[in-house]
């Protein structure tokens, strides 16, 4: 083996073309497939960082009949499937969280983000406590509201809110001091300090949940089973499943769990109230494993055509060294030494492009990194680990045995008399013609299905593009206000309101203020139930909108059309005006052949049963919570129906670039009222261009394999048909000595590296026509077999084939007859 690497190394170095483009061939297949397979391995396998993580459950409320798939759960709703599943769950903790304020060390708000759970939280997540002590069972027993801190719910005097800081928080507003446990935290709420976190906990849901992952300040959180309250959810829940317990019997359990809480209570049975037990894992990474997948599998195929690109190399090679080989083989030497050479050398090769690989994947993941989308679960622990170092060597092995052996195979077969008795430098190039074009083929087909991948991919983000969002994006600056003397009256906060409004709408270039929640694309949603006269004596009726909480000006300052009726206006902004506003999906559903405006639905908003309210305007549908789905239909209610103040997401409308006012607003705010907070400021165009990442970052790996794939095609191409031109010199230059002319030579040529592609094309469209249906979630607007997809990458692909072609056709058809029969 040493000397048949010494021979391999020797004769690499001597062909250093040779050996550098399928080095940097096969760097590519490996850097690329190593760089996403590094992505795949941090989301889709790596277990969570939890105790056991394999026994996590999520349980999900839903409300089928009003096609809510993702409902938080009532105190009452959290207890019944607690007590009801302890034959299948070891236990099951609740939390909630939020964002707020609360004072630094000089007196100024700081925005922390917290997150109220129950006491048995961490010790089912396997979290640690770094000192102090965890939270225990009378941490979270007696019960009024659940208070915190941060959240402006003020706890009983005389009962004290146990706290536990994350380490990073600990560290940052206390300097590291140890002596805290026990302490009050600074705030208005009577709140203990009882532990500091051990660093490196966080939580993991769904993005959509708009959940941080490191909250600074948890909170023990108190329940009380209240029936009453089945309406006010709040609660999301996670399970540990028993040892030898499924999760189908735990469905089982929760399903007999739902069915009782139907049968008891009519708004569960009227909206077809269920519980869903979802793996953590799996419910996690649901979102973006579709498009994951496709990527893993865009850079195999991308793998899979480098390596049928060196194989064309190296059957090349082999043919040209045929009567070298043959003379070996005459001397006696074995046909599994001849193979074991060549294999050597194919390993080599791939050993060089793995390592050359793992340096562009290594760059590649950081800039994966930087163009990832947000919602992308775990982006941060993406790494080149042993995992990945792995499957760089697993793949370097396996790209040398497919293009390696069988190159080796035929070339240690030689006809051994045959070659010897053949004249002419290019004898050897027509035994392996048969097979080089047939990796051609596998080459196009493979390139061709990613071509069609990257033009679905590219419609998409056209159509995303395209999409009328209902709202004027442009111009618009976006934020959040928190903590702030919000008045203890209706009247305080709404005057505080309209101080903002004015403050803001003075600065130079402001054209308008509004506020709103939830905003469009911030991450919330509130479905609330509404229904027409028939849901007052059928309850079954009742549907589910998307509401906004929004001041007056709302409609003018988004620019949202009203398309019937009247937006809006100050005097409606109290709780005794019950005027609403619907978009045209609502009017259309509730009042399909009828004018909606003065015509009364059912909402519940701000009792506990459903009331009547009146449609004053119809205006057009926003995407509330997507780019890609249009989403419920929607209800906006004012500010001053529910509870002036409600409304905490602010746009500022300006003539100008809504960037440059973000200064400017943040200094008025502070002007007014120092304990006020500006957060996530932002401009809506930002806002909007988040929302498009996802579809972003897909179309931009695949279309950057798909063109380093066509490129590796049409070279692959191309090195074929110049072998073929000098395969048949000596046929050639008879042909012209006969007569031909250079044109019937070029179309020979130029009519076979067609033919080869044409047929890769046709194998490539019968393979994308399922291979594409896995990018169905990834795609906005178009099927995944859109036929005029489907023709303009075949259309493209033969324009490529075109180019790669007419080189060497080119070269064949200046060949002067005489020069090539003297050479051959």
């Amino acid at each position: 083996m040493r000397r048949d690497l010494t021979l391999a190394f020797r004769s690499l170095r001597k062909s250093p073309v040779f050996s550098l483009t399928a080095i940097l061939t096969i760097a590519l297949g490996i850097g690329a497939s190593t760089a996403i397979f590094s992505v795949t391995n941090a989301v889709l396998l790596r277990p969570l960082p939890y105790r056991d993580p394999d026994k996590l459950v999520f349980a999900i409320s839903e409300l089928k009949k009003r096609n809510v798939k993702d409902f938080p759960f009532s105190n009452a709703g959290f207890l019944d499937l607690k007590n009801g599943t302890t034959s299948q769950f070891e236990e099951m903790a609740a939390l909630n969280a939020g964002r707020g304020t609360a004072p630094q060390q000089d007196g100024t708000p700081e925005q922390i983000r917290f997150a109220s759970v129950t006491p048995n939280f961490f010790r089912m997540m396997g979290a640690r406590i770094d000192f102090g002590r965890d939270f225990n069972e009378a941490d979270g027993q007696a019960a009024a509201t659940p208070a915190t801190a941060v959240a402006g719910a003020a706890a009983p005097p005389t009962q004290r809110v146990m706290a536990i800081l994350s380490y990073s928080y600990w560290q940052r507003r206390f300097g590291g001091d140890r002596s805290i446990i026990g302490k009050t935290l600074p705030g208005p709420n009577n709140t203990e300090i009882v532990g500091v976190l051990a660093p490196g906990f966080e939580l993991m849901f769904p993005p959509e949940l708009n959940i941080d992952r490191n909250p600074d300040i948890w909170f023990a959180l108190r329940l009380a089973y209240d029936n009453a309250n089945r309406n006010q959810v709040s609660l999301r829940l996670i399970g540990r499943l028993k040892p030898g317990a499924t999760i189908e019997q735990a469905q089982s359990a929760a399903d007999l769990i739902a069915a009782e809480a139907r049968r008891n209570f009519t708004i569960q049975a009227t909206s077809g109230y269920a519980i869903r037990l979802e793996p953590m894992h799996r419910h996690l990474v649901q979102e973006v494993r579709p498009a994951l997948l496709a990527l893993m599998g865009a850079v195999i195929f991308l793998l899979l055509i480098a390596c049928s690109n060196v194989a064309n190399l190296m059957l090349v090679r082999a043919s040209l060294k045929e009567r070298e080989l043959a003379v070996r083989t005459a001397l006696g030497g074995s046909s599994w030494r001849l193979i074991r050479q060549m294999f050597v050398e194919a390993l080599l090769l791939s050993t060089a492009g793995a390592v050359v690989g793992l340096a562009l994947a290594w760059a590649g993941i950081r800039e994966l990194r930087a163009i990832a989308p947000a919602g992308l679960p775990r982006l941060d622990s993406i790494a080149i680990d042993p995992a990945v170092l792995a499957f760089a060597v697993i793949a370097a092995c396996v790209a040398a045995a497919l293009f390696g052996i069988v190159p080796a195979v035929r070339a240690a077969r030689p006809d051994v008399a045959q070659v010897l008795r053949a004249s002419g430098r290019t004898a050897g190039l027509g035994r392996s013609g048969l097979l080089r074009n047939a990796v051609v083929v596998v080459e196009v087909a493979l390139s061709f299905i990613l071509l069609i991948g990257s033009g679905l991919m590219f419609r998409s983000f056209l159509a995303l593009e395209q999409i009328d969002t209902g709202y004027n994006a442009h111009n618009l600056l976006t934020f959040q206000l928190i903590g702030g003397r919000n008045g203890r009256t209706p009247e305080e906060r709404a005057a505080n309101q309209r101080n903002i409004q004015t403050r803001l709408s003075e600065l130079p270039g402001v054209q308008s203020v509004t506020a709103a929640r939830p905003f469009p694309l911030n991450g919330l949603s509130f479905p609330i139930r509404w229904g027409t006269a028939e849901a007052a004596n059928d309850s079954s009726k009742f549907q589910a909108a998307d509401f906004q909480m929004a001041l007056p000006n709302y409609f003018e300052t988004m620019r949202i059309p009203i398309v019937a009726g009247r937006a809006f206006t100050d005097a409606d902004n109290v709780p005794e005006r019950t005027g609403i506003i619907v978009d045209t999906q609502l009017a259309a559903k509730a009042f399909p052949n009828a004018d909606p405006i003065g015509k009364r639905i059912l909402i519940r908003a701000r009792t506990q049963e459903p009331e009547w309210v009146e449609i004053i305007g119809v205006a057009a549908h926003q995407r509330l919570n997507s780019l890609s789905e249009p989403g419920r239909e929607q209800i906006f209610i004012t500010d001053g129906f529910v509870s002036h103040g409600a409304a905490t997401n602010w746009a500022v409308r300006t003539a100008g670039d809504a960037a440059k006012q973000t200064a400017a607003v943040t200094a008025a705010i502070k002007s007014l009222d120092r304990s006020l907070l500006v957060s996530d400021i932002q401009t809506m165009d930002a806002l909007v261009d988040k929302a498009k990442s996802g579809t972003r970052f897909s179309l931009l790996l695949i279309g950057v394999f798909a063109v380093v794939a066509v490129l590796l095609a049409g070279v692959g191409l191309y090195g074929v048909l110049s072998t073929v031109v000098r395969q048949r010199t000596a046929e050639i230059g008879i042909r012209m000595a006969l007569g031909a002319e250079p044109q019937s030579i070029f179309s020979l040529v130029v009519g076979q590296g067609l033919r080869l592609s044409a047929a890769g094309i046709v194998i490539g469209l019968a393979a994308a026509f399922g291979l594409t249906r896995v990018m169905s979630s990834m795609l906005v607007g178009i099927s995944p077999t859109d036929p005029a997809t489907f023709a303009a990458m075949a259309l493209l692909f033969l324009v490529v084939a075109a180019v790669a072609s007419w080189l060497p056709g080119r070269r064949a058809a200046a060949l002067d007859p005489l020069v090539a029969l003297r050479d051959e």
